[in-house]
């Protein structure tokens, strides 16, 4: 039986949040970002003609569009919303993943037999739109890659279902930057050879992709091929994470555990951007050595940048800890979570650190997270026995 997934991607989803609030934004350009020197968060169709793309830094985009009224953007209207969507679909899919705020991935295999996948999935969309006012574009298909690709070339013309004799035919014409795994720099290793469109890189032997690309040359080749096995993985909203750090011996050394919170939250947050997560609570934990535990939490404005929740939790541990008796358990928790698209959070931050944050993230996820790691907090080095993290659903 040939798999049928679903991808539904919200349309300019930041926007079309501001505007069910606010019918004066209809039809005109916007942007939701920072200030000045922040970056584009999403933006709206009339911007885009403009040249104005996600993660464009503000003046940038306010040079290709000055007419673009620039808003700082509210992540619990849309935490709250996309909550909305995933209560609608989760009700009817019998199986969801959501891969981020606005974007979810269905497996409706066998819904053909009983009622018709692409009519099943117009329904759940219109019924979407109807109680919710926003708009979605889906596309049918027999993998995640294909739809999702779909839903790309939806956004133009009208939701599709690329049945599997059609996928090949479909792919073949389009520039392999529509291909999610290709980023800016393998798309200019592949334009040099001249490899731009997904037919002559589905007719390249894999083994020469692999040689040239590395490990990611045979899965590279697969989705040029319509190939995707990956599954449809069950959604499950997280409600917090969370480490603690048990000390060896008890101790009262100040600068010892302010190391020791500052390796903690960097973690945390590289954590939370590697899974696409905001936080808007900070907790401290600590227990001293009589065992008497104590606890003191700050809301803050979503975030996952470790600048910000660095400060937030040295403040709360500065708060918290005033009997100066030894410790015998430090621990720090992010809750609140939302998800959100970007690895920071780009209401706030310049576009000097947005880069900061994804050069350092890139050189963990390559390397490991001890490969760079802020001097004072690198003391602190987790082990099975000294770190527990915890997942709350």
């Amino acid at each position: 039986m040939n798999r049928a997934i679903v991808h539904i991607d919200m349309n300019t989803f930041f926007v079309s949040c501001e505007r069910l609030t606010n019918s004066e934004l209809n039809g005109i350009p916007l942007i939701i970002g920072g200030g000045e020197r922040g970056v584009v968060a999403s933006c709206s169709y009339e911007a885009r003609r403009f040249g104005v793309r996600s993660a464009m830094p503000i003046q940038m985009a306010l040079r290709l569009c000055p007419q673009a009224k620039v808003m700082k953007g509210d992540m619990e209207l849309y935490s709250r919303l996309s909550h909305d969507v995933t209560e609608i679909i989760q009700e009817k899919a019998p199986v969801v993943e959501k891969a981020s705020i606005d974007e979810f991935y269905l497996d409706i295999t066998g819904m053909d037999k009983f009622y018709g996948s692409y009519k099943w999935t117009d329904e759940l969309a219109r019924r979407i739109t109807k109680e919710t006012g926003l708009p979605l574009t889906f596309a049918l298909s027999i993998n995640k890659t294909v739809s999702k690709i779909g839903t790309g070339e939806g956004k133009q013309k009208q939701n599709l279902e690329i049945p599997e004799h059609l996928v090949q035919s479909f792919l073949n014409p389009l520039s392999v930057r529509k291909i999610p795994m290709v980023g800016d720099k393998t798309f200019q290793l592949l334009s040099r050879i001249g490899i731009r469109t997904i037919k002559t890189l589905s007719e390249m032997p894999a083994e020469a992709l692999q040689r040239m690309i590395g490990q990611n040359g045979i899965e590279l080749w697969k989705k040029a091929n319509g190939i995707d096995s990956s599954p449809v993985e069950p959604y499950t909203e997280r409600k917090s994470i969370s480490t603690e750090h048990t000390f060896s011996q008890d101790t009262i050394d100040i600068d010892k555990l302010g190391r020791v919170i500052l390796g903690m939250v960097e973690k945390l947050s590289y954590q939370l951007r590697s899974e696409q997560w905001l936080t808007s609570t900070v907790t401290v934990k600590i227990r001293y050595a009589n065992f008497d535990t104590e606890t003191k939490q700050c809301r803050v404005q979503y975030t996952s940048a470790d600048h910000i929740l660095t400060q937030t939790a040295m403040d709360l541990f500065d708060k918290l800890y005033q009997r100066r008796m030894r410790l015998r358990l430090i621990g720090v928790r992010f809750s609140g979570l939302v998800r959100g698209t970007y690895q920071i959070d780009l209401f706030n931050d310049t576009e000097e650190m947005l880069a900061l944050y994804q050069a350092m993230d890139r050189m963990k996820n390559r390397y490991g997270f001890d490969a760079v790691m802020r001097c004072a907090g690198a003391s602190f080095k987790p082990n099975n026995k000294d770190e527990i993290l915890k997942r709350k659903k």
